[in-house]
């Protein structure tokens, strides 16, 4: 029997991609870089973390574009404020962590509630580090989704983030951006047609055993598991839903309304309070639909450190447990 491979200290960093997926490197600062050839107006701002929000892309391509505040994520924030009021686009990049727990009075009042053109790129979002709860921002969607004029996205890999940023260029208001960063897999690719758009949550797979509504990472494995799954006989239907807020609300409706006996499962990179699932619940209930209605998500609870493969594992979010909790549920 071969031993089982060691787990490296790498594995508690970023990456979630598998060694046989195919992957782009840095998705966000290279689509970033295309956008600002063909607008002049963009500009990339970071505190302290452009190496570690794929942002050193931009400032290698454009250095006097690029502006480095230093560990200070309040007057990062303030800053792009102000680039926002002097009609450029600025792309502020942090970690998540940082971004809703240490600056969130910043962007309520410099950018949300003025409707400033600042784009929030934060990165390790979830569980996507193992780093423990001081890097882990297990509960960023529930501290923004209560914030008015924000749109909150959600990609599930490299094709999500590269169209989303264009996306972002066109739209004009505030927008918080989960990101991840280094090696991103590319899952969306193989979905024909796909394309990214604000608002809009999109059916990946059609199945009548049972539906995934999923964000993030999360459709990735929701996918992963759809496959998995089929091989037994048993169709799951995915509807990725990329954008938090504004919810796409037909979309989701209309989906569950299909097959009204098939049970939903919300699957989110996220606490299981405040997030992708607590929302789709209350559209639920708020529209007197009635379903089996079950979470895929994160506790209430400070996460432990350690490889990220044990804590998606222990936490419930990785594809082999997913599945386990399908088919626990699925008939």
């Amino acid at each position: 029997m071969s031993a089982k491979k060691k787990l490296k200290t790498s594995a508690m960093i970023a990456s979630i991609a598998r060694e046989d997926q195919t992957t782009t490197a840095a998705p966000f600062g290279h689509a970033l870089v295309e956008a600002a050839g063909k607008n002049p107006k963009i500009v990339g701002m970071t505190a302290d973390l452009g190496k570690y929000t794929d942002l050193h892309i931009f400032a290698q391509a454009y250095p006097d574009r690029y502006y480095q505040m230093g560990m200070a994520e309040q007057l990062l924030m303030m800053a792009g404020a102000g680039m926002a009021r002097e009609g450029f686009i600025p792309f502020v990049t942090t970690y998540s962590v940082f971004a809703s727990r240490r600056a969130y009075d910043f962007i309520c009042l410099a950018i949300a509630e003025e409707k400033l053109n600042v784009k929030i790129v934060s990165a390790l979002p979830g569980l996507t580090t193992g780093y423990g709860p001081s890097h882990q921002a297990t509960e960023d969607i529930a501290i923004f989704r209560g914030m008015p004029n924000l749109t909150i996205i959600d990609p599930c890999d490299a094709v999500d983030i590269e169209q989303s940023v264009q996306a972002m260029v066109d739209f004009d208001g505030p927008v918080y951006l989960r990101l991840l960063r280094g090696k991103v897999p590319r899952i969306l690719d193989r979905f024909e047609g796909y394309q990214f758009e604000i608002g809009k949550a999109k059916r990946l797979i059609d199945g009548e055993d049972a539906l995934i509504i999923s964000s993030g990472l999360m459709t990735m494995r929701a996918i992963e598991a759809a496959d998995k799954l089929r091989e037994k006989s048993t169709n799951v239907a995915v509807l990725h839903c990329a954008t938090i807020k504004p919810l796409d609300i037909d979309t989701i409706l209309a989906e569950v309304r299909r097959y009204p006996e098939r049970p939903v499962f919300v699957a989110e990179n996220h606490s299981i309070i405040g997030g992708l699932g607590e929302s789709i619940a209350s559209l639920l209930m708020k529209e007197g639909v009635s379903v089996k209605f079950n979470q895929i998500g994160l506790p209430d609870a400070f996460l432990d450190a350690g490889a990220l493969p044990t804590l998606h594992d222990r936490y419930g979010i990785s594809t082999k447990e997913v599945i386990k909790t399908l088919k626990q549920h699925v008939a």
